[in-house]
């Protein structure tokens, strides 16, 4: 069957090999040819007195190399057109201004915070889907101090109130206060010096596992506040355990380590900055049952006497947070703690959730 789907391509290939031969072959024969009437006729001019030897060896560099430099730089005519487009679209990249300015001169510079968190009658929408508004007319609260869960299903713009906590995106309308002041009147990189995000998938760096924890800490961090930091992130003993421990190479996007590793090595780097408001996108979601219980109890540390917003498809991992909001089409529908929202019973969208994972997972158990 292979050999058939194959039959047509082969054949065709056979032929596109016959011209390149042909064709290339004939390019070297002429050359030859040039090369000896070059030499043929410039021989003849020389002995009946026309040309001097001189004249004929700088026709021959002249017409022969030049001309087949000439010919090698035209075989480049398609590599410098997509060169040229390359550095179009890199320079297009380095002159764009983006309107969300990290170091504004103007902007207020927070020495302290208590991570009071307000949205209000926000309007969003992505600017690469800007007919698809995500939330509307959206307000929420955050307390500082306490831990806030978001849940619901896909789309309902859990990640979205990430990103507009961080002002990776600014809305269309409405406002976005931490601690009573609009976030755009910030100088965002201050601003973000209190501010920690652990993803679903982490961003780690081409270097040590050292050099990844640090990043973004003071400069006068020493090494026992690290290892401090990689004990509370449960991250100590599996560093320890590595040949070169703390000087272990991560790899290119942490591609030395497991995933569990790279959580653990993200939370490190959170308990080091000692943020003041900490976003968890899905910390867990990614992991294995024992992955997650040891991320999972890092990260309940590392919540204590912080603001928290915590983003968690796994509602196992949010029962001990002080409030939970169920959002649905971008809309807040229910919001209390664990127990007080699965007292309202099967009419309750939170009860729903928790219901039809409790089914997923027994399926599953049952399969297994």
């Amino acid at each position: 069957m292979m050999e058939k789907a194959y039959e047509g391509r082969r054949k065709e290939s056979v032929r596109q090999s016959w011209f390149t031969g042909l064709g290339f072959g004939s390019a070297q024969f002429l050359t030859a040819c040039i090369v000896a009437f070059n030499f043929w006729y410039g021989g003849k001019l020389i002995s009946q007195g026309y040309i001097s030897s001189e004249a004929l060896i700088q026709t021959f560099l002249i017409l022969v190399s030049t001309g087949l430099v000439m010919a090698e730089a035209a075989s480049m005519t398609s590599d410098l057109v997509k060169s040229s487009e390359v550095v179009a679209s890199l320079f297009a990249i380095l002159d764009h201004c983006t309107r969300i300015g990290p170091d504004d001169s103007n902007g207020y510079i927070a020495e302290e915070i208590t991570g009071h968190v307000e949205i209000h009658d926000v309007d969003f929408a992505y600017p690469a889907r800007p007919n698809v508004i995500i939330l509307k007319n959206f307000s929420f609260t955050v307390e500082a101090g306490r831990s806030t869960a978001l849940v619901g299903q896909s789309g309902s713009g859990k990640s979205t109130i990430i990103s507009l906590i961080e002002r990776f995106y600014d809305p269309l309308k409405g406002v976005v206060k931490i601690d009573g002041r609009d976030i755009k009147s910030y100088n965002l990189r201050t601003l973000r010096k209190h501010i920690a995000l652990v993803s679903q998938e982490p961003t780690l760096f081409v270097g040590t596992i050292r050099e990844n924890i640090l990043y973004g800490a003071s400069d006068e961090t020493d090494e026992s506040e690290v290892i401090e930091a990689a004990k509370a992130a449960n991250a100590h003993d599996f560093i320890a355990g590595l040949a070169n421990g703390y000087e272990t190479w991560c790899g290119e996007r942490g591609v030395q380590l497991s995933g569990g590793q790279k959580q653990r090595i993200a939370i490190a780097r959170a308990v080091l900055k000692k943020p003041t408001i900490l976003l968890l996108d899905e910390a867990t979601s990614a992991l294995d049952s024992k992955s997650e219980k040891v991320v999972q109890e890092a990260l309940e540390r590392l919540m204590v006497g912080r603001t928290s917003v915590v983003v968690a498809h796994r509602l196992s991992t949010i029962q001990n947070c002080n409030l939970i909001a169920v959002l649905e089409q971008g809309k807040v529908v229910e919001k209390g703690n664990h127990s007080s929202l699965l007292a309202k019973g099967s009419t309750g969208a939170y009860y729903s959730l928790v219901n039809l994972q409790r089914k997923t997972h027994n399926s599953t158990q049952s399969f297994k």
